[in-house]
């Protein structure tokens, strides 16, 4: 499971999104479970109406466990009020949440035309793991991007 040449692309709304890079979240919830391993890159895909791949972070650690337990846990750091977690995990059995470090934003964000333009790609609705193949598609997309990939993931965007 702890693939080198592996990030997760995760779709977030734009407000979650500039809050994830400026530091003031710092746990994404998520209604299954996540088995991505500390250290994994994570790409920030902005929904509508902004529709871009903005930013990175990495998963520091995933606490899978109840809605009721995750909340517990990490409510400070979710950036959402009780109500919108509820609404949210309504019929849940289970809740993942992420905790991420080291925000970058991306100097200029890849809107999903360029990204489409470089190859097939489809958001996901949650989160899908990206390949090599995928990350060398979203570094042609966006050279900022891929600038900050060859960084973090050189043997994936090279390869």
């Amino acid at each position: 499971m702890n693939d080198p040449e592996r990030a997760m692309l995760l779709s977030v709304h734009p407000r979650f999104a500039t809050a994830i890079l400026a530091g003031s979240k710092t746990v994404e919830v998520r209604r299954q479970r996540v088995a991505a391993p500390p250290g994994t890159p994570v790409l920030l895909y902005a929904t509508a109406p902004t529709m871009a791949l903005v930013g990175m972070a990495r998963i520091a650690s995933v606490h899978v466990a109840s809605p009721k337990e995750v909340w517990s846990v990490h409510r400070a750091q979710t950036g959402i009020t009780r109500r919108e977690y509820d609404a949210y995990m309504d019929g849940a059995a289970q809740a993942s949440g992420l905790t991420l470090e080291d925000p970058v934003v991306f100097d200029e964000p890849v809107p999903l035309s360029a990204l489409r333009a470089a190859g097939a790609f489809h958001p996901p609705q949650s989160y899908r793991y990206l390949k090599s193949a995928d990350l060398r598609q979203v570094s042609k997309a966006g050279p900022a991007v891929g600038s900050v990939l060859r960084r973090v993931l050189p043997d994936a965007v090279h390869a």
